[in-house]
């Protein structure tokens, strides 16, 4: 097994200006920008630094059409620094999110704080937390879901991520490195029905190995989608819930 998570890819109207956004908001760098195309990379890494992690901003015709099925999670280390950054964010184009549209926020004050970037992608601001001390600005992915252990045993056998914890409600995976942000999943009562807004890219290693990953993987229960990608080099696939991902590479 050889495939590890490299990046989350954003569909944007603009891609420039939601990359400009994303970009000021982690301290991050613009890495790359082409027609359509802008990414992002933490400032020390260049990819494909097997510790690293980057956002891929791309832009397509119809984003506001797809739903919400993941989200970014952004780590604080003080009360301070969470207010500091919220209000940041909110100089810099995120407004405040609808909460009850939050999965977690049956109750009457959580700690944390749910704002939308300029293209209305959700995110939270955590409160701090210990378990995301080294996690770098991006504490965790998150993808809701409706059987977190069914996703935890699909996940864990598709990647070289190190399985964590598991349970009814709530999986958690990270780098077998121990570096960069957790990928959680979290059951919640919504379905599928369309797209999502955010995928996750992976890569094999080394690269000429993507056709037999991607053999692999429909055997784990992955399938196949085409979104009218045409004659592309990477292979678009979807996990046993339905979240689109693409294998990146050759062939």
């Amino acid at each position: 097994m050889a495939l590890r998570l490299v990046q989350v890819n954003f569909k944007a109207r603009d891609d420039a200006a939601l990359g400009r956004f994303w970009a000021e908001a982690l301290s991050w760098g613009v890495s790359s920008e082409g027609p359509g195309v802008t990414n992002l990379e933490p400032e020390g890494f260049v990819w494909p630094d097997p510790a690293g992690f980057y956002i891929d901003i791309v832009t397509v015709p119809d984003p506001e059409t797809v739903n919400y099925r993941v989200h970014l999670e952004l780590a604080t280390t003080s009360a301070a620094h969470q207010t500091e950054l919220v209000a940041r964010l909110k100089d810099l184009g995120a407004t405040p999110a609808d909460a009850s549209q939050d999965a977690d926020a049956n109750q009457d004050d959580v700690p944390w704080t749910v704002l939308a970037d300029p293209e209305g992608n959700e995110f939270r601001v955590l409160e701090p937390r210990e378990i995301y001390r080294d996690t770098g600005p991006i504490a965790a992915v998150v993808v809701d879901c409706a059987d977190p252990r069914a996703m935890a045993r699909f996940w864990d056998e598709a990647m070289d991520w190190t399985l964590h914890e598991v349970d009814d409600d709530h999986a958690t995976l990270r780098s077998a490195e121990g570096v960069g942000p957790y990928l959680e999943f979290r059951r919640t009562p919504d379905t599928k029905t369309m797209r999502s807004r955010v995928h996750f890219d992976l890569l094999p290693y080394p690269i000429d190995d993507k056709e037999t990953e991607v053999a692999r993987l429909r055997t784990l229960g992955a399938t196949d989608v085409d979104l009218g990608q045409g004659d592309v080099p990477w292979t678009v696939l979807a996990d046993p819930e339905g979240n689109e991902f693409c294998v990146l590479g050759k062939g």
